[in-house]
C-alpha cells in the first residue's frame, strides 16, 4: 500500500481533530479536567503540526521546498508536543521526592512573566501537572498524548519519505 503525501497530511489532520476534540470536548468540558500548563503545551504542539498538515493536505505542492517548508512545520509541532508529553510522562511515573508547590496559572504567567521566565516555570511542572486525573489501559492522558506524536512522528518519517521519492 503506497499512501501519498496528501493522504499522510490527511491522515495527521484528523488525527489532530480528533484528538483535539475528545480533549476539549470530552475531557475539559464532560468531566471538567482542568489541563495544565504542559497540557496546554502538547495541545500547542498537536496544533502546530495540524496547521502545516493541513496546509499540505489542502495546496498538495508539487516542488520539494514547499514540501520540506511544511513538513518542517509539522515535525517543529511533532517534537514540540513529543518532547512536553515525554516530560510530563517523566513527572507523573518517577515523580520528585520534594514536595512540589502550585503555582500560578499560565494565563497569569504568560500576562506577567518574560516568556523565557514563563517555559522554565512550566517545564518545572507546577503541582497540577503532577496528578493523574484520567487514565486509559493504565496510561495518563500525557502518556497517551506521547504514544499519539510518537505515531506522528512515524508519519512523519513516511512524509519525508514521500518528499524525496521520485522528485527533482
Amino acid at each position: 500500500m503506497n499512501l501519498s503525501y496528501r493522504t499522510l497530511n490527511t491522515l495527521l489532520v484528523v488525527m489532530a481533530v480528533v484528538v483535539s476534540v475528545f480533549v476539549i470536548a470530552y475531557l475539559q468540558n464532560y468531566l471538567f479536567l482542568d489541563p495544565c500548563p504542559l497540557c496546554i503545551f502538547q495541545r500547542i504542539g498537536l496544533w502546530i503540526l495540524g496547521v502545516f498538515a493541513f496546509l499540505a493536505a489542502i495546496f498538495n505542492p508539487k516542488g520539494k521546498t514547499l514540501r520540506l517548508l511544511f513538513w518542517l512545520g509539522g515535525m517543529a509541532g511533532t517534537l514540540w508536543g513529543l518532547g512536553v508529553a515525554a516530560r510530563h510522562t517523566w513527572i507523573h511515573y518517577f515523580p520528585s521526592m520534594e514536595m512540589v508547590e502550585c503555582g500560578p496559572g499560565l494565563n497569569y504567567m504568560l500576562e506577567t512573566m518574560p516568556m523565557d521566565d514563563v517555559f522554565s516555570k512550566v517545564l518545572a511542572a507546577p503541582g497540577d501537572c503532577t496528578i493523574i486525573d484520567w487514565t486509559v489501559l493504565g496510561l495518563s492522558i500525557p502518556a497517551q498524548a506521547l504514544i499519539m506524536f510518537m505515531f506522528a512522528l512515524v508519519v512523519q518519517g513516511f512524509i519525508l519519505t514521500e518528499i524525496f521519492k521520485n522528485q527533482p
